[in-house]
């Protein structure tokens, strides 16, 4: 069993495809990225498989349960970490925790052996009684992320977990999620606009871009599909620059991305020298092996910023679950 499967998913806004007839399946336990620039689709999928949207065409399981068909059975079968902060700052956590309990019908019974759980999974349990405008910013998004996994759900959505945080904390929030799929036997399913966050969180991830996804399988297969070495040169190349570059034996790709020449080849140091020797004016150079950065440039023609989406899970959501 799939913890997600799509079926032709489909979600037109007028005479825009939002989302284009998506195949893809999940597995049970796995972490899963979707990345994708923004506009691509990858809100608008998650939209829909929260029900917060009505498809267009097609239709996908959640948990087993049609998004359609069996609307509430999906809601109480996932969890969702919204991007935007959205806990009761004028409550402690232990408060914002047995608030959520309450909303989510956990039993009374189990509500205090259930919080405990979760505060421990996050490293909160001895800061349960402080006030959340006290907390980090750290802090908070654990905590967010204990409140999604409250009422016991089999899928779990964090959109841009870490987004804002600095380096180290972000790397302590990867331990939780690492630690989730296991721990609480869940799907985790991530958005967001970190490559090195997808790379070391994600089973596999998907491309999404124009509606569409453009590729999906594990991180190190997709970094292995570009089959070669990245030069990235800084400089004002001209199209007929690229074109000669793109000549060149061994080189499989050229592209052009603000002011900056990606060029995937082979045997990148056996190469560079005829490269430079075509490209004038050179302000810099680097050359390393294929990242998800790199992937995600190849399939979508764009350069992947560290920046805040333009639209993300919708708050709505706890609206409606209600």
């Amino acid at each position: 069993m799939y913890s997600v499967e799509t079926f032709d998913l489909t979600k037109k806004f007028k005479d825009v495809t939002a989302v284009n007839k998506i195949n893809i399946k999940i597995k049970q336990g796995e972490v899963f990225g979707l990345l994708g620039p923004n506009g691509a689709g990858k809100t608008t999928l998650i939209s829909m498989l929260c029900t917060l949207l009505q498809p267009t065409e097609g239709t996908a399981t959640v948990n087993g349960f049609d998004i359609i068909k069996e609307r509430d059975k999906v809601r109480k079968s996932i969890g969702v970490v919204f991007q935007d902060p959205s806990l009761d700052n004028r409550l402690t956590a232990l408060e914002n925790l047995y608030l959520h309990a309450g909303l989510y019908d956990v039993p009374k019974n189990e509500r205090k052996k259930r919080i405990n759980e979760v505060l421990e999974l996050v490293s909160l349990k001895d800061k349960a009684n402080i006030l959340i405008k006290n907390y980090s910013g750290g802090m908070k998004r654990r905590l967010e992320i204990a409140r999604g996994l409250i009422h016991y759900p089999k899928i779990l959505f964090l959109d841009e977990p870490t987004l804002g945080l600095d380096p180290q904390t972000r790397e302590h929030i990867w331990d939780y999620i690492k630690n989730l799929a296991d721990r609480e036997n869940i799907t985790v399913i991530i958005t967001t606009h970190y490559m090195e966050e997808a790379d070391e969180l994600c089973d596999r991830v998907a491309i999404i871009d124009n509606g569409e996804i453009k590729v999906l399988d594990k991180p190190s297969k997709l970094k292995d599909k570009l089959k070669g070495d990245t030069i990235i040169i800084e400089t004002n190349a001209s199209h007929d620059i690229l074109s000669k570059i793109k000549s060149i034996q061994n080189v499989k790709s050229v592209q052009l991305i603000d002011g900056k020449t990606y060029i995937s080849v082979e045997n990148a140091e056996k190469n560079v020298v005829k490269i430079l020797q075509t490209v004038k004016n050179v302000k810099s150079l680097s050359i390393r092996k294929p990242t998800l950065g790199d992937v995600f440039i190849h399939y979508t023609g764009k350069e992947f910023r560290d920046e805040t989406s333009n639209g993300n899970i919708n708050k709505r959501f706890l609206a409606k679950r209600l």
